[in-house]
């Protein structure tokens, strides 16, 4: 059981909804990553997702392509990535930190060694958005053996065979995209739709599942935790760190932004 699993068990039996909220690592700054960790566990989040800045992020809208290439642009690699968990590590020790990104610079470095070089960082989980689950034998052997759980996505476009098979697998928290799209578009989120789908995924999933994409603000939070067991908010983050002018504002930025998003959430 790792942090992933401990800290749904908890909400579970408070009758708590996850906040899960994005950014990408090394955006607004190198030195804003750990802080914005750490003002945003404060502000409410219950697991961060740490975006891996990638060249190419194919499944994400400007606003995250964006975020990745100023990140890349300061040298945010893995490398940076890892240390950022390690550093965080350093004063919190329970709040689970999922890695969000894509395979190449999880391939590039080999399956059992990332696995190794994260579980010693201390990441729980890992989202490759390129990763099909009929592909990831490799890798789920190497995560599993590290104790990493390996984050399955599942869309309004997955069929019911595939759907079946992706909450058997299930590890950590199953991420159902809200809706067929690029990270951002909010103006896309139906939740009344993605609401029934929900319902029908959580009966089946042996995991949590957590709705994300188009979740802007508290009231879209509120909605779409309804028939959740929890919500992802990422472009919507990004947007509002992009420009802080140092790590000390971008902490303060990421605070702000969340604590209206977890009173929301613990309200409904």
């Amino acid at each position: 059981m790792n942090r992933i699993d401990t800290r749904f068990a908890t909400l579970r039996s408070a009758g708590r909804k996850a906040l899960i909220p994005f950014f990408t690592a090394g955006d607004p700054a190198l030195e804003a990553s750990v802080p914005v960790m750490h003002a945003l566990v404060a502000a409410g989040a219950d697991v961060i997702e740490l975006g891996v800045p990638f060249s190419d992020p194919m499944a994400d809208g400007p606003t995250i392509q964006r975020s990745s290439e100023r990140a890349l642009g300061r040298g945010a690699g893995m490398t940076y990535v890892l240390d950022a968990v390690r550093e965080f590590r350093a004063k919190d020790t329970v709040t689970p930190v999922v890695l969000m990104g894509y395979l190449n610079p999880v391939d590039i470095r080999g399956a059992d060694t990332f696995a190794r070089q994260a579980a010693a960082a201390g990441v729980d989980g890992v989202l490759l958005v390129d990763l099909p689950p009929e592909e990831a034998g490799d890798f789920r052997a190497a995560f599993d053996a590290a104790g990493i759980a390996l984050v399955l996505l599942a869309s309004p476009t997955t069929t019911d065979a595939r759907m079946e098979a992706l909450c058997d697998g299930a590890q950590g928290y199953l991420y159902y995209v809200s809706f067929a799209g690029v990270t951002g578009a909010a103006d896309r989120l139906d939740t009344a739709q993605a609401s029934a789908r929900l319902r029908r995924i959580r009966a089946a999933s042996r995991a949590p599942v957590v709705a994300g994409f188009g979740i802007r603000d508290a009231a879209s939070a509120a909605a779409m935790a309804i028939d959740a067991d929890g919500v992802v908010v990422g472009s919507a983050l990004v947007d509002a760190l992009d420009g802080a002018a140092s790590a000390e504002e971008a902490a303060a930025r990421a605070g702000a932004f969340l604590a209206p998003l977890r009173a929301a959430l613990d309200a409904a």
